[in-house]
């Protein structure tokens, strides 16, 4: 064959290739959302439609005032589909964007379908074992979209309870489930309430290790009034249990925190270790060491808020910059740490926690949470408390000041 006919040949063939890729293109999948950015600059709050594209995790945002394409298509490694739903936040080339919307049907129909939520709540006897709880409920492919723990009153418990009232068990109820702290979760996943509901087991923990060893109530639970964990019973139910315990703005904060801020010293679970599925190892490891986590909660802060935590460290350590970005990254998990007769606090739980470059913390202190989660120096896992006089202010800062 001639080189005429092989250049003709090639170029058929590539006008072929570039045809397909335009076909897919146009057909892939594109999620829509309508977005909101808080321009610290000009002090005013922007709205854009934000295009995400799943097949290789590209966003692209329009500018809905000025009317006019704001980020041409580009690839951000760090996002994944299930970081776009209504009221999360994603950072884009720094900027942190609010979901508020979606911006047509298909996109809210998609992701409603792969998003269902549901309530699920950790007892008061199973508590002590929240890692391991939380590490079931991440390798059953659950995203924790909030999490809070609180010590529920009686009164509390009673509204909680309500459709209970007038049974021969609810007083006895309202005693267990207010005898000590419990662990409120939003949980989202496909088929949330009847996924989680088959996770917890029988209702008696007594016939779950009979008919379903595996279940948490098996693992976790006493009996059948202490069975480690509740859960919604439907939609409708779920809706209400993380109404009342994560309020929307306009109707409260819900139960209190059960922060002590005095004896205590501060450690932030960060986004990447939550994202990759450390937390429940994390705080396992926080428990067999001795400590107790005497309050917690799931924080997702915008840049303002991580600068201001983080102010101490500005024009201190050149991973400055990056410790905020990390921050603001996804939500992170705030701890009050505290251990009874112990005063020293805040200098072993930092020893615990080890080296701030986890290279160095797998040489001196391979058991170290750095040594063990962390990554490098701006995703090592953890954030604690430098000094003892930092703990209070530090733990105040997100179970006072951001509540």
């Amino acid at each position: 064959m001639s080189s005429k006919y092989v250049l003709l040949a090639v170029g058929a063939a590539m006008s072929a290739f570039m045809l397909h890729l335009y076909i897919n293109y146009e057909n892939e999948t594109k999620l829509v959302f309508h977005a909101k950015w808080y321009d610290p600059v000009s002090a005013t709050v922007k709205l854009f439609l934000l295009s995400f594209f799943p097949r290789d995790g590209a966003v692209e945002m329009f500018d809905l005032r000025a009317q006019k394409l704001f980020l041409k298509r580009h690839v951000v490694d760090s996002l994944e589909e299930r970081d776009f739903y209504v009221g999360n936040t994603v950072v884009v080339l720094s900027r942190q964007l609010e979901i508020i919307d979606y911006a047509d049907s298909s996109t809210r129909n998609h992701i409603e379908s792969q998003r269902q939520r549901t309530f699920a709540m950790v007892k008061p006897d199973a508590v002590h074992r929240i890692g391991e709880i939380i590490d079931v409920i991440q390798s059953r492919n659950f995203e924790v979209a909030q999490m809070k723990m609180v010590q529920l009153t009686r009164e509390e418990a009673g509204e909680f309870y309500k459709e209970h009232q007038g049974r021969s068990f609810f007083q006895s109820l309202l005693d267990y489930i207010t005898s000590g702290p419990v662990v409120a979760l939003h949980l989202i996943s496909r088929d949330a309430v009847r996924k989680w509901r088959t996770t917890l087991g029988p209702t008696d923990s007594n016939l779950a290790r009979q008919d379903d060893p595996e279940s948490i109530r098996a693992k976790f639970g006493k009996d059948k009034q202490s069975n480690a964990a509740h859960g919604s019973d439907s939609d409708t139910s779920a809706n209400r249990e993380i109404e009342f315990f994560f309020p929307s703005k306009k109707s409260g904060s819900g139960p209190k925190t059960t922060a002590l801020l005095d004896g205590n010293t501060c450690c932030i679970i960060k986004p990447h270790a939550v994202a990759n599925g450390h937390m429940g190892g994390i705080l396992t490891a926080i428990a067999n060491a001795g400590f107790k986590v005497s309050a917690m909660q799931m924080f997702r802060m915008d840049k303002i808020q991580a600068e201001e935590f983080l102010e101490v460290y500005k024009g201190i350590v050149n991973e400055y910059s990056g410790m905020i970005h990390q921050l603001i990254s996804g939500p992170s998990v705030a701890l009050e740490i505290t251990s009874p007769g112990e005063s020293e606090i805040p200098s072993k739980f930092r020893e615990f926690v080890g080296p701030s470059d986890p290279a160095i913390a797998k040489e001196l202190r391979p058991q170290s949470l750095r040594a063990r989660f962390g990554e490098d120096k701006i995703r090592n896992a953890i954030h604690c408390s430098d000094l003892p006089e930092d703990g209070p202010p530090e733990v105040e800062y997100f179970f006072k000041i951001l509540q």
